[in-house]
């Protein structure tokens, strides 16, 4: 299985990635995800582990195999018969940013998968999508 989506927003690629990469902030403007912890401080950097829980689905623990740092990072999840991998890539345009984000399953069991939670997945995508550009045309909240 495979999907991909691609949204446009109306702001800076820096000030994307700002958001994109600070994926332990991501419950807070997108309802496809209820937790995110990583095990490293700093910027999103290859090798660190990400502890996600979703509406509906069991934790999962993410690796980020890459990032390039205001451009793109890719995670990999894996559980019995199947590798899930998520990348996200901000790319600059004449009025913004455009933000394709890229679900990919693969392994003896991912057929099965993608039939039991292929809608799910695809949903949680665009959420995450929608989110991001919501997120993206409101103003920060202040700092406490």
């Amino acid at each position: 299985m495979r999907y991909d989506t691609t949204v446009d927003v109306a702001a800076p690629t820096d000030a994307v990635w700002a958001v994109l990469q600070d994926v332990e902030a991501w419950p807070t403007w997108t309802s496809s995800m209820t937790s995110v912890r990583r095990s490293a401080a700093g910027p999103l950097q290859a090798g660190e582990h990400v502890k996600v829980r979703q509406p509906g689905l069991p934790p999962a623990e993410w690796t980020v195999t890459s990032v390039e740092q205001g451009a793109s990072f890719t995670w990999v999840s894996h559980a019995t018969g199947v590798t899930t991998s998520g990348s996200h890539v901000v790319a600059p345009t004449r009025d913004g940013s455009r933000v394709t984000l890229t679900l990919e399953q693969h392994g003896p069991l991912s057929p099965v998968m993608s039939v039991l939670l292929g809608g799910k997945a695809r949903r949680f995508v665009e959420i995450e999508a929608a989110g991001l550009r919501a997120r993206m045309q409101r103003p920060p909240s202040p700092a406490p």
